[in-house]
């Protein structure tokens, strides 16, 4: 079995933007107000140039062009209301359940039903393309998960662990058996259907009404109630963070084209945007009713939302020349560059191709060596001698503690190697995604030693700043309680 070395992007990357960050979002204006059939229950565009987008609403799919933003073509092959209208990742096929416990496959040009799936007994509402391109699941009312064969038109997966309605669901495009669904049994089940049973479950306290996978194949979003909660599938489905910038409660999310920002709309009128960085809004817009779904294109200039009253609002963010040059430089292959002589390697190939498997040897970092050999102690040296980023330590010491191996890790050291653990540990304590890992370290550090860290002055220091940045952090929580426990007061009068 192959050494796999730490993922180095297991979070959100950093996102650099021109403009501020309301000014950017602000750029997305001149709404086009459109009535549809009847409530907006999904939206989603096109992941191919030029990026139409279906529209969800009553017994149609409505394709709308990502270009003008005119009616292009209309499915209407339902009857009874349809549900999560999906482009496949070519952008050839379409699929959506319906009222009649169908899950329905129409090619996008003829608007064809190429495959019809009979196996629920209740109303679905949430179907998908797996990334292997000849499956889909569905979630139905029903309680029922499946994964169907478009090839043979059968179910090559089924579950009913869920215990109430399924109502929303998400592949994990990093993995291509792997796919999440969200109940209003109030969990979160990941499935690989390489097993007969679900491969995680993670807990909520309201009723699932969205959820995302972010990109690493590693974090998981889930709306649920008036917050959005951020999971860790690579660790069982270990808590990250919650957002609950809503009054009421979030029915849809989804992402930026860098997978940087994350747009979640809810009941209260309002689109808000996160920053995946920090875990902290940035924007919130308002519309005239309650908010049932969110897209924006891949290229970021539309955002379509859909609402309640059976209107969604298209709004367009016009390129500058500047930007537009920049992306064509970008994409142009010119002579002499590696880009001009790699033209071609995204070229997929006919299905009848001779594919040959090629995988390329990774070179691994000193710290990945290190592991490799089962040298906790220097590993934990290697990634801490070169200033390396804060997510990477993380990483590391996380591994360790997977491994059982902290205690070894930081056993029989000296002031010399303690002082850059206890820097990192003092410096970093107080971030919410780290703390509860560091906490972990630090009564490591403190079972081992004891009163020996005491005895050198460097120590000592380190760790009364350390219980400096503690005691701060928790006289932070407490001014919060008496301010929460204020606002409980007004708001019960």
């Amino acid at each position: 079995m192959d050494f796999k070395p730490l993922g180095a992007t297991r979070t959100a990357r950093t996102v650099k933007r021109g403009l501020p960050e309301a000014g950017y979002w602000k750029k997305f204006e001149s709404p086009v107000l459109v009535k549809e059939y009847g409530m907006v229950t999904s939206l989603e565009f096109s992941p191919i140039k030029p990026h139409d987008l279906v529209v969800t609403a009553s017994t149609r799919l409505q394709l709308y062009n990502g270009r003008t933003g005119q009616l292009k073509k209309s499915i209407t092959r339902f009857n009874s209301p349809a549900h999560s209208g999906s482009f496949r990742s070519d952008g050839k096929l379409l699929v959506a359940g319906d009222e009649s416990n169908l899950v329905q496959v129409f090619d996008v040009n003829s608007r064809a039903i190429l495959r019809t799936f009979k196996g629920h007994t209740d109303p679905v509402h949430i179907t998908r393309f797996m990334p292997s391109r000849t499956q889909v699941f569905s979630g139905s009312d029903d309680t029922t998960v499946h994964v169907w064969d478009i090839p043979s038109q059968t179910s090559v997966f089924t579950s009913d662990e869920h215990t109430d309605y399924v109502r929303s669901g998400c592949v994990i495009a990093e993995n291509s058996n792997l796919f999440a669904t969200g109940s209003y049994d109030h969990t979160v089940r990941i499935w690989d259907t390489r097993a007969s049973s679900c491969a995680i479950k993670i807990s909520v306290d309201d009723p699932v009404e969205a959820v995302l996978a972010l990109p690493g194949a590693s974090v998981l979003a889930v709306a649920s109630g008036p917050s959005v909660q951020m999971f860790d599938i690579s660790m069982g489905g270990r808590p990250l963070f919650s957002m609950g910038n809503h009054e009421k409660t979030v029915t849809s999310l989804c992402l930026d084209s860098n997978g940087g920002r994350l747009l979640a709309g809810s009941l209260d009128h309002h689109v808000k945007v996160y920053d995946l960085q920090t875990y902290k809004m940035t924007y919130s817009s308002n519309y005239p009713a309650p908010v049932l779904s969110v897209a924006l294109s891949p290229d970021e200039t539309m955002l379509a939302v859909g609402m309640t009253s059976g209107v969604f609002s298209l709004r367009r963010r016009d390129v500058s020349a500047k930007e537009q040059a920049h992306v064509e430089v970008k994409e142009r292959s010119v002579y002499g560059t590696r880009a001009y002589f790699m033209r071609g390697t995204s070229n997929k190939g006919a299905d009848d191709d001779l594919r040959i498997e090629y995988k390329r040897s990774r070179s691994l970092a000193d710290y990945d060596k290190f592991l490799r050999k089962f040298e906790y102690s220097r590993a934990l040296d290697a990634v801490l001698a070169n200033n390396r980023a804060g997510v990477t330590i993380v990483l590391l010491l996380q591994e360790l503690v997977h491994r059982d191996g902290l205690g070894a890790a930081l056993s029989g050291r000296d002031e010399l190697s303690l002082d850059p653990i206890l820097r990192f540990v003092a410096k970093y304590i107080s971030h919410p995604r780290y703390t509860q890992l560091l906490i972990r370290v630090s009564n490591v550090i403190l079972d081992i030693y004891g009163d020996l860290l005491l005895d050198s002055t460097r120590t000592s220091e380190l760790l009364l700043r350390l219980r400096t940045k503690v005691r701060n952090e928790l006289r932070l929580h407490q001014d919060l309680t008496m301010l929460l426990g204020s606002m409980d007061m007004l708001m019960s009068a």
